[in-house]
């Protein structure tokens, strides 16, 4: 099989990584995956279509795997440049499969740009659904509302985490001897989100504290390093400790992940494709965030705690709760690990695109 990306993300690709964790899973299984980039950014896309078409000549029967995103496609979220990777594929008589890491408009439409742009990648998720011979949704089907009743063309394949996954840890940490309990943040928004976000984490940290729990809140990951200023200003007078690690290598986002007790995911409502959450459940932590869009899918099998949207209270309540209750904190590790092992793993993953493309085609 071969997967076709568009423009490489900077300074983390979570498309590519996916991609990476999904050949060595699939190879596994017996099956080679190539990966593909049409450089339409760098060498423009007459040369990055023709690029394609050469590159596909040899690709008559074999699946392709699309990988969609909006601004992979496009440098202001017109992604027509995904319709015409598609066509060029199918000209050269390629089986194509679309994996869609969103499902619908990306951004608030405040402004008349911002719903023409919504407007335009509605219009070419639903072509490029029309398309493609297999559609591979990272959300469950039943959340998408315009597919097709009874559609035999799609399938559910949850992502899988991008960093290596660890054991859960024991009940208690016997090093700490009352040192700070370690709460991550693993990558946060950029703006106009970064306010919003960092200040519903300062919030819930100073209820935390206020009911006698011993913080240090870890910030790594993208956007966490081009934050300080952000992450200070909201931290002021706040008496927890906060680092900020920035970027980190795969493993030692593990490690740090591993080694923490809860997790804060409230960049919105948690949803089944928030790789962050997944990085969390990969490494057994408790993952606390907002109820809304968890429910009834993998994600509401692994060791949440959910509050309403944009509660600062009680979020903060909740993560005070999980750190001062071992009990507790060790049975949402465990949920997290058995939905790792049940759901996200990537092994399950590559069997869930054995069964969507068929295994007499692959």
């Amino acid at each position: 099989m071969i997967e076709i990306l568009g423009k490489r993300d900077l300074p983390t690709d979570g498309v590519e990584d996916y991609c990476t964790c999904l050949s060595h899973a699939l190879a596994r299984q017996g099956i080679g995956l190539k990966q593909v980039r049409v450089r339409w950014m760098e060498d423009g896309w007459l040369r990055g279509v023709a690029g394609l078409w050469r590159d596909a000549a040899d690709w008559r029967g074999h699946w392709a795997l699309l990988q969609y995103t909006a601004l992979g496609w496009s440098r202001r979220g017109f992604p027509f440049g995904a319709l015409a990777a598609l066509a060029v594929l199918r000209r050269r008589g390629v089986r194509c499969a679309v994996v869609f890491h969103e499902r619908s408009r990306q951004g608030k439409p405040s402004r008349w740009f911002g719903r023409m742009r919504g407007a335009c990648q509605d219009w070419i998720t639903r072509r490029l659904y029309r398309g493609a011979e297999k559609a591979i949704f990272v959300d469950p089907l039943k959340n998408i509302p315009w597919l097709p009743k009874d559609d035999a063309k799609s399938a559910f394949i949850p992502i899988g985490a991008n960093v290596p996954e660890r054991p859960p840890q024991t009940v208690e940490f016997p090093e700490r001897n009352g040192a700070a309990r370690k709460v991550a943040v693993f990558c946060v928004g950029g703006m106009p989100y970064l306010e919003e976000e960092l200040c519903d984490i300062s919030n819930a940290a100073r209820v935390a504290a206020q009911s006698g729990a011993n913080l240090r809140i870890t910030f790594l990951g993208r956007g966490t390093r081009e934050a300080q200023g952000e992450i200070e200003r909201a931290f002021q007078g706040i008496p927890v400790e906060v680092s900020n690690l920035g970027l980190l290598d795969a493993d030692n986002v593990s490690d740090v992940l591993a080694q923490s007790d809860a997790m804060l995911c409230v960049r919105g409502r948690l949803y089944p494709s928030r790789g962050s959450a997944i990085a969390g459940i990969a490494c057994g932590l408790p993952i606390l965030g907002y109820a809304g869009e968890a429910e009834g899918t993998p994600l509401e099998e692994a060791g949440l705690m959910l509050v309403p949207y944009r509660d600062a209270e009680a979020l903060g309540a909740a993560l005070a709760r999980v750190l001062a209750d071992p009990k507790l904190a060790w049975d949402l590790r465990s949920k997290s690990s058995e939905a790792q092992r049940k759901y996200f793993c990537w092994d399950r993953i590559a069997l869930g695109f054995v069964s969507a493309l068929g295994t007499d085609q692959l």
